[in-house]
């Protein structure tokens, strides 16, 4: 594969990461809304779900609208969360950019997404979410790591092909 086919293959597969991550933020903002609509199409059409779906969206329902209503200041938290997504997908403009200086950012986005598993298996029982739960949430780490390795195995080929920058030369004695 080219140098020039190899970089494209590596933008190709961050824009769809940092497209995924730009979607998970901007769907943190309306939360009430979107469960709210989730809860509806759950218990109004024919959707084959398990009943404790069904029932886990609707108490994550009343949950939210009753913060949303005696306590909007606990969804400012969701706004942060969301902020941070958009927030870490602009660090993907580095590797982008230039993606040998910036396998470094490859590298601690697939840390995250590794440390996604321990925060799920020990958070979840903690807030109460059911066992279930667990893997949906675990999920987003192991999903989110695959294009990265796939970036980052492009990358470490970019950089075995390309030109090696001569060291600098030393500056001469001062007489």
């Amino acid at each position: 594969m080219t140098p020039h086919a190899r970089l494209r293959r590596i933008r190709i597969w961050l824009v769809l990461f940092i497209i995924g991550l730009v979607l998970s933020g901007a769907t943190a903002f309306p939360l009430v809304t979107e469960v709210r609509w989730l809860d509806g199409l759950l218990r109004e059409s024919r959707l084959p779900a398990p009943d404790a779906l069904v029932d886990f969206i609707g108490t994550v329902r009343v949950a939210l609208e009753t913060a949303d209503r005696d306590f909007p200041f606990l969804l400012y938290g969701t706004d942060w969360l969301a902020f941070a997504h958009l927030v870490i997908a602009m660090a993907f403009y580095g590797p982008f950019r230039d993606p040998v200086r910036n396998l470094w950012v490859i590298h601690w986005a697939m840390l995250c997404c590794a440390a996604v598993i321990p925060l799920a298996l020990i958070m979840a029982p903690i807030r109460e979410l059911p066992w279930w739960w667990i893997p949906i949430d675990c999920s987003f780490g192991v999903f989110g790591i695959v294009p990265l390795l796939i970036v980052r195995r492009h990358i470490l080929a970019l950089a075995a092909t390309a030109q090696p920058t001569p060291a600098p030369s030393p500056a001469p004695a001062a007489a």
